[in-house]
């Protein structure tokens, strides 16, 4: 099948008719950017042979917005020699009409004759889907579904069997399907698609498995009812053994007189305790006594160190209270030199501060002069800008105006002259006291006039005279002279002017009034930039501060010229230095008059303190109390004798007893005794829990119960032995006769497998492809790796389903059926060297089958060696 021109109209964005024609048998690489009418395209051949000319679930095809629209779809191609010519059109007008070769056909019949050659179906009703698509659904692949091929194959699968029909019918007619189903269908009874058991053969199973384990549990119960029962009678031995011996009674014993000897260390240790309180008291009361001893003997030596103390602090105050006349001179030297050198620096500030107010005296007596001119100079200025304001205001005229009137008076003299070259002259000599009229207007004597309109001269007593001046361009003349005349009329009188020449000298004057004014205002700035008020205010201010420097170089006092007077300077330094002199004297008297008096306190509290001390020592009391120390001493010395070897003996005696193995003991016998109870109750009530339990398991009948499992165990076993050997012998048959179908399957399969290695050797050597019964891709070996086409990645899974498909059509046009492949934007997610493979594929194709590949991207398929065909240019 070889199509070689569609045409489309009113279909989605071509709302034109649009016409692809020269389409090549082979290759045909259609290319245009996106939303360029690709798709569209596509959409349109497939909704010509899928779609139903009636069919109302086609709206997709209509243009946006247009509801009266009637898609329509024209294809020409060649099968088999004879031309086919197919026009469908839906919606607004629903028609279908094919011609073959001579023939004609419509309506369904058309539809009906090009699903058979093709092989697909239509739906019975709604829009055509994918299920419906068959063989064209297989080789027509839409942008996006390169890699889906497993449905498309399904959906086409009949079509493909019935093409190879010899070979399918060969396995049909083996009769061999209805054996195997029927086989398949006992053995799935048994067993599942990967052997393990299903339905009563997996029943049997779990019913064994759990009576198996019914019977453990009877016999793990019996195993430990007979363990209880020799449980039971230990139990009661021990039990009847420990109430005739209560042990607990022995251990209580045991346990009280431990206690009695425990309270007995106690109260020793209690004894203990405070014979070492005791003890602590006397240690105490005999460091204080030893201290107030110390302090008395060290009474004498301070009483030493004090008289030192005082002899020393009296020879320091001597030797500083003759030092204090010469203190005083040098105080009374400094304050002399600061005084006098204060008065020199009050006579050199009063003379700087009257030399400052004389020279401040003299520059505002210039400034006030300076500021005087200035205003009259101001004044002056002022009055020449108010002068020019006032020849500017008389003379304004504008500068724009007066040209336009000199160009419009030049322009009016030019076409003055101009019609007087080309206007009828008139001119008249009259007798005296003779008269015409012209226009109206009576003429007398001689004169002139020249004439650019019709006119007409009265005469008395002979009649009326009409001149008509000639000319072709004398009313355009005549209407320009006019316009001209009243624009100057108007300038001159928006001017207020006569003529040119009075509006120069009105513009000479305004411009010589303006140039004065900007000069004038220049000076008056000059002198007075803030302007006159500003400066007049100025020139009061400095006479005011005049004045009061005048009053205060009259209020400050002349020095007497006989006296000597240092510059300020000098006189500030002298006082500093004199200053500096005063303070260090005054810091050096304060000083020593502070020493003084410290040494002074200081001698008076070391006599007070030496004083206070010899009284203390020969004092009665003193020695009345060195006397008690001693004899307090020696009390004490005698009672911590007798509390020691106490405490030793009673230290004795509580080792001897070890308290610490008293208190083991006594823990010891009180847990004993709890145990030996605990024990004995515990062991009566496991008595009475196993006594309960074997008369419970008595009642239920074990071994009973376990011969009527046995029972049931060999039953199941028989009847679980008869379905295993059913399931195995059925897995065997429905294998042997799988193999036996595979073998004629694979005559079927042997040349679709042939194309497909055909292909697959160029994309991916050394590898194959194996198809399954259904004539669908499976199995994908590539040297040790192993693994199904679906599991590889998205572009290799592109590219398999494209390999596929060109395999399918090989085998079809080997059938004899028609065979056209289209591709929209296929191979977007192949590398460079996997897309130079495939071009390869598509070229090899292309001499069996017409391909029309759709993309946008036409640089990656311009070494296809075809001529590309651009959608744009096309529309264009």
């Amino acid at each position: 099948m070889k199509l070689q021109n569609m045409r489309i109209e009113q279909l989605r964005q071509f709302r034109n008719s649009f016409v692809l024609d020269n389409l090549q048998p082979g290759l045909n690489l259609i290319h245009g950017p996106n939303e360029s009418g690709k798709s569209t395209l596509v959409r349109a051949i497939r909704a010509a042979f899928f779609e139903r000319y009636r069919s109302t679930a086609v709206d997709d095809l209509r243009p946006w917005g247009d509801s009266a629209a009637a898609p329509t779809v024209a294809l020409e191609f060649e099968y088999q020699g004879e031309p086919w010519r197919l026009t469908k059109s839906f919606l607004q007008r629903k028609r279908c009409d094919l011609t073959i070769g001579t023939r004609s056909f419509s309506e369904d019949d058309a539809e009906e004759k090009l699903a058979e050659l093709l092989g697909y179906q239509y739906p019975k009703r709604g829009a055509s889907k994918a299920e419906h698509w068959g063989i064209p659904g297989l080789l027509w692949v839409e942008q996006g579904t390169g890699q889906d091929l497993e449905q498309s194959v399904g959906h086409a699968g009949d079509h493909l069997k019935s093409a190879l029909n010899s070979l399918v019918g060969e396995v049909a007619s083996s009769g061999g399907d209805a054996v195997i189903d029927a086989v398949r269908a006992q053995r799935n009874l048994l067993l599942t698609g990967t052997g393990k058991p299903r339905g009563d053969y997996l029943q049997l199973d779990k019913d064994r498995l759990a009576v198996e384990q019914g019977i453990g549990e009877l016999k793990d119960r019996i195993l430990r009812y007979q363990e209880q029962v020799d449980r039971l009678g230990k139990l009661t031995r021990d039990y009847e053994r420990t109430e005739a011996e209560r042990p607990w009674e022995e251990a209580q014993r045991q346990l009280e007189e431990t206690q009695a000897r425990y309270q007995q260390v106690q109260q020793l240790e209690q004894a203990q305790e405070q014979e070492k309180a005791t003890l602590d008291q006397l240690q105490q009361n005999r460091r204080l006594l030893e201290q107030n001893k110390e302090y008395q003997a060290n009474l004498s030596r301070q009483l030493a160190a004090r008289k030192v103390d005082l002899d020393k602090a009296e020879a320091d105050f001597q030797r500083l209270e003759s030092q204090a006349p010469a203190s005083a001179a040098r105080l009374r030297e400094a304050k002399a030199a600061y005084e006098s050198a204060e008065a020199q620096v009050k006579l050199a500030r009063l003379l700087e501060a009257r030399t400052r107010l004389e020279q401040d005296a003299r520059r505002l007596e210039q400034q006030v002069q300076q500021l005087s001119q200035n205003l009259t100079k101001a004044r002056e200025y002022q009055q020449q800008v108010e002068q020019a304001r006032q020849q500017a205001r008389e003379n304004r005229i504008d500068a724009a105006e007066v040209k336009r009137l000199k160009v419009a008076e030049r322009q009016l003299n030019e076409e003055t002259i101009r019609s007087s070259t080309i206007a009828t002259r008139f001119s008249w000599h009259l007798e005296s006291g003779r008269s015409i009229t012209l226009n109206g207007n009576a003429l007398q004597d001689q004169g002139e006039q020249q004439l650019l309109e019709e006119s007409s001269v009265v005469i008395p007593g002979v009649g009326t005279l009409g001149i008509t001046p000639g000319g072709e361009s004398l009313a355009s003349t005549r209407r320009k002279l006019g316009v001209l005349q009243q624009t100057v009329a108007e300038l001159r009188a928006t001017l207020g002017v006569d003529s040119v020449a009075s509006a120069e000298d009105r513009l000479l004057a305004f411009e010589k009034a303006e140039r004065s004014q900007r000069h004038t205002e220049e000076l008056l700035k000059s002198v007075a930039p803030a302007g006159i008020d500003p400066l007049v205010t100025e020139q009061q201010e400095a006479q005011s501060e005049l004045e009061n420097a005048t009053k205060q170089l009259d209020a400050t006092p002349k020095p007497d010229s006989a006296m000597d007077v240092s510059e300020l300077a000098a006189a500030e330094a002298s006082f500093e230095r004199a200053a500096t002199v005063l303070n260090t004297a005054e810091s050096e008297d304060q000083k020593h008059r502070t020493e003084l008096m410290s040494h002074q306190q200081a001698r008076d509290t070391a006599k007070v303190e030496w004083q206070r001390l010899a009284d203390e020592e020969q004092s009665p009391e003193r020695q009345q109390q060195l006397k008690q120390i001693a004899e307090e001493l020696s009390g004490i010395e005698k009672q911590t004798a007798a509390l020691e070897a106490s405490l030793e003996r009673r230290s004795q005696e509580i080792r001897e007893a070890r308290p610490d193995l008293l208190r083991q003991d006594t823990e010891r016998y009180q847990k004993t005794i709890n145990n030996l109870r605990q024990t004995h109750e515990a062991r009566g009530r496991e008595l009475r829990d196993i006594k309960v339990r074997l008369e419970a398991w008595g009642a239920e009948g074990l071994e009973e119960q376990l011969n009527e499992q046995e029972a049931e165990l060999e039953r199941c076993n028989r009847r679980y032995q008869e379905l295993h050997r059913r399931a195995k012998a059925l897995d065997l048959l429905l294998a042997m006769l799988t193999e036996k179908r595979q073998a004629l399957t694979r005559r079927l399969q042997a040349p679709l497998q042939k194309h497909l290695d055909h292909y697959l050797s160029v994309l991916f050597p050394q590898a194959t492809l194996e198809v399954d019964e259904q004539l669908r891709p499976g199995t994908f070996t590539r040297g040790t790796e192993l693994g199904q086409v679906t599991e590889l990645s998205f572009g290799a899974r592109e590219q398999m389903g494209l390999v596929s498909r060109l395999a399918y059509a090989d085998l079809l046009r080997e059938a004899g059926r028609p065979t056209l492949i289209i591709l929209d934007d296929t191979l977007v997610h192949s590398d460079e060297e996997r897309l130079d493979d495939m071009k390869r594929i598509l070229f090899d194709a292309a001499s069996r089958h017409q391909i029309l590949l759709f993309t946008c991207h036409p640089e990656k398929w311009q070494d296809l060696g075809v001529p590309p065909v651009d959608l744009q240019a096309l529309k264009a």
